[in-house]
């Protein structure tokens, strides 16, 4: 199943990037309700199966760590500007290539992507899926709006795209001993990434929208996201 999670995620980011060369960017409400169904996924997830986890391993300090992986997400969305949770960026003419928000969005990708090793986080690896088509959606948009050649943007959403399998691969290597020292921190680092994905999700759950009919749409997605992912657990 691994090799099918590396494409899984590879797959689902770029596609959802390369969608950007099709769609237009007015499809925001569609964006949006896609991030609302997949944070209340990813939400329940977290809550359901990696917190229990990873409070049961009895380390001292995990709950530290969940607050050191919240924190670590407020200060990468600092740099990224919210992309992981749809925010769409207006391009400035003359503005520089946004390094901080590639490196950040990198970094995050990688990160929320190491809890998926072994086989019992399955309904994990279809959340960070789907999260990921319209956070590479945004990103495929906002480097367009930078005037970058399709094909620097193409090689730029693959990038994006292989975090998520290296971030899976060195989780596996985490949870293996394989990486020396480091491996005996592993739950720790388990702990941030929860930390990471319950700021990503509330903040996608909890975003004010601007009119009332899509706060319909919007909580249906919500209702649909937790409802499968209690119904995966009860069947888990």
């Amino acid at each position: 199943m691994e090799s099918g999670s590396l494409l899984i995620l590879f797959f689902s980011a770029l596609l959802g990037g390369c969608a950007v060369f099709f769609i237009r960017s007015e499809s925001k409400r569609k964006v949006k309700l896609l991030l609302s169904f997949s944070g209340a996924f990813l939400f329940s997830i977290t809550v359901l199966q990696l917190i229990p986890e990873v409070y049961g391993s009895a380390r001292p300090l995990t709950g530290v760590f969940v607050l050191l992986g919240f924190a670590f997400q407020i200060i990468l969305e600092q740099f990224s500007g919210g992309i992981e949770h749809g925010h769409m960026h207006v391009h400035r003419h003359g503005s520089a290539f946004p390094y901080g928000i590639m490196i950040s969005l990198c970094i995050h990708a990688f990160l929320e992507a190491m809890p998926l090793q072994g086989h019992q986080h399955d309904g994990l690896l279809w959340g960070i899926a789907l999260h990921h088509i319209p956070a590479a959606f945004v990103l495929g948009s906002m480097l367009l709006q930078h005037h970058l050649k399709k094909s620097t943007v193409l090689l730029l959403l693959i990038v994006f795209a292989a975090m998520s399998p290296a971030g899976l691969l060195f989780g596996e290597a985490l949870a293996q001993n394989s990486l020396g020292y480091i491996s005996l921190y592993a739950d720790y680092v388990m702990a941030a990434v929860i930390g990471i994905f319950l700021h990503i999700s509330t903040t996608i759950l909890f975003e004010s929208s601007q009119d009332h009919r899509f706060n319909v749409y919007k909580s249906i997605a919500i209702l649909a996201g937790a409802g499968l992912a209690l119904f995966g657990f009860f069947l888990g």
